[in-house]
């Protein structure tokens, strides 16, 4: 293979990580959803929520705008972000980003509505190939958590100093 081999990806992978620890430096608290330890009842909703103990991660974040509606219970704020997240480093520390999982930021909790991986080194992914070419195929870069903004007091997270 010409370009695009198991060595292009691992420089790829240190300037990503080098870009993100050290320039664009957005640290978050990730929070994985512990769906085994949430009881729920008998319509399959969960009163009290369980979180694992967060770990930090460093992410590329997409803002959207605060957006204030108002109704019958007064103004709400809402904002949507999407957190972008190496890869290699969610499979270093052994975390899977779900629906229902919850990310830290700015004093912030962001429930996670979407989950996307479609952002491949050099367009392939060797994880799913036809032919067995190994490790040097391509991989997969980048995960995306699309969320939205939540209430603390509605997860049940509560900071303690």
């Amino acid at each position: 293979m010409i370009f695009g081999s198991q060595t292009d990806f691992n420089l790829y992978k240190k300037v990503m990580r080098e870009l993100v620890k050290d320039v664009v430096e957005q640290e978050v608290l990730y929070y994985k959803f512990g769906l085994g330890e949430t009881e729920t009842n008998i319509y399959g909703e969960a009163l009290d929520k369980i979180f694992y103990t967060p770990v930090k991660l460093n992410a590329l974040l997409t803002r959207g705008d605060q957006v204030i509606t108002d109704d019958e219970f007064g103004p709400d704020l809402n904002r949507e972000l999407s957190f972008a997240f190496i890869r290699a480093d969610l499979v270093d520390i052994n975390v899977v980003p779900e629906v229902g999982d919850v990310i830290l930021w700015h004093e912030d909790y962001y429930e996670v509505d979407t989950v996307r991986e479609n952002q491949l080194f050099l367009g392939k992914d060797n994880a799913y190939n036809f032919t067995n070419y190994g490790a040097a195929y391509g991989s997969s870069i980048s995960i995306i958590c699309d969320a939205h903004l939540t209430r603390a007091d509605k997860l049940g997270i509560a900071q303690v100093r």
